[in-house]
């Protein structure tokens, strides 16, 4: 599969973009466990307009995490396109549209799955960003606002017609948010019209190696892309990629490999943001991780490390848990 020039592989299994979740430490990690490309968290354009230094400092890529697709999000033409201007000159492999967010401050306010109810002015952006920029353009959305407005099929024909280079679409309206199942039927239907031509990503409950695997054979996407099965679990691409190349297959992570890919995870953060900045972007993956699913009460232990204020600390209570995670497997 091709983003433009940018060969990901075949069938290749891509990090979905996510606030507060897919920073630099954890995009290089599932990039090393086999993410054939990662997203950035999502950034505002008006805040990139308005030189937010901490909307700019999303914008910070490494060679090593590389293809990475910059994603962005507003309610205007003429703040989109100076925002992509913007994110151009972070050297992105990709700059992805996100008209899919469905949460309120974004959806509510006209942008992200918001811009299902303007289809005119989603269309309009995404032709100006489009000439704007020499990067490929792509776009994130849903299969509509809602169960009576599933307007996907017709959609991607249009996004195409205004010059993007692949297409993502998550199988839930926005009225859904995250709830119910995810709809993969209208996505194999795109993925199936004849006159798409760009690449269909699939996304939406995809949260086993073997979901991986039938997403690709029952619905013909070109990728798949994966999101909050990811919270704690980079290592989730490892069993997916072998999943879907059979014959690929390592010897297998154990819980005390998981943790000490969790303790480099928070090594990383804080040597990029700083003790503070680092356990804020670590922890939230700490309480989400399935790898210490299972243990007795540990509830009280999840709330410790989401109140742990050091390094120190919050190391401590994770080797601590370690021990449990030991007794549980015996």
């Amino acid at each position: 599969m091709k983003i433009g020039n940018i060969d990901l592989g075949e069938r290749p299994v891509v990090l979905a973009p996510m606030e507060d979740v897919t920073d630099t430490g954890f995009r290089m990690l599932c990039k090393r466990f086999g993410a054939a490309m990662v997203y950035t968290e999502f950034v505002s354009a008006e805040a990139l307009v308005r030189s937010v230094k901490a909307t700019e400092s999303k914008l910070h890529i490494c060679d090593g995490e590389r293809p990475v697709g910059i994603q962005i999000y507003g309610r205007d033409t003429d703040s989109m396109v100076e925002a992509a201007r913007i994110v151009e000159q972070a050297r992105p492999d990709v700059i992805d549209l996100n008209f899919g967010c469905p949460v309120k401050k974004v959806a509510g306010k006209g942008a992200g799955a918001g811009m299902l109810q303007n289809i005119p002015l989603m269309l309009d952006i995404t032709r100006q960003v489009v000439r704007a920029v020499s990067v490929p353009v792509t776009v994130k959305t849903r299969l509509g606002w809602s169960a009576d407005s599933l307007v996907i099929a017709t959609l991607a024909e249009q996004l195409q017609d205004c010059g993007i280079q692949a297409l993502t679409i998550h199988g839930r309206t926005r009225a859904q948010m995250y709830t119910g199942e995810a709809d993969w039927t209208l996505i194999g239907e795109v993925k199936r019209n004849p006159r798409i031509r760009i690449p269909v990503i699939g996304n939406g409950d995809i949260t086993t190696g073997s979901g991986a695997l039938a997403a690709f054979e029952r619905y013909g996407v070109d990728a798949v892309m994966v999101g909050r099965a990811t919270f704690g679990c980079p290592w989730i691409f490892k069993e997916m990629r072998e999943a879907v190349h059979p014959g690929t297959a390592t010897p297998p992570l154990t819980a005390d490999d998981k943790i000490d890919v969790l303790l480099e995870q928070l090594r990383i953060n804080v040597a990029r943001a700083g003790e503070y900045g680092g356990i804020l972007h670590t922890r939230r993956h700490l309480a989400a991780s399935p790898v210490f699913k299972g243990i007795p009460d540990f509830r009280q232990t999840r709330i410790a490390m989401l109140r742990a204020g050091t390094v120190a600390e919050l190391t401590a209570i994770i080797e601590q848990t370690r021990e449990r995670v030991r007794e549980a497997a015996r």
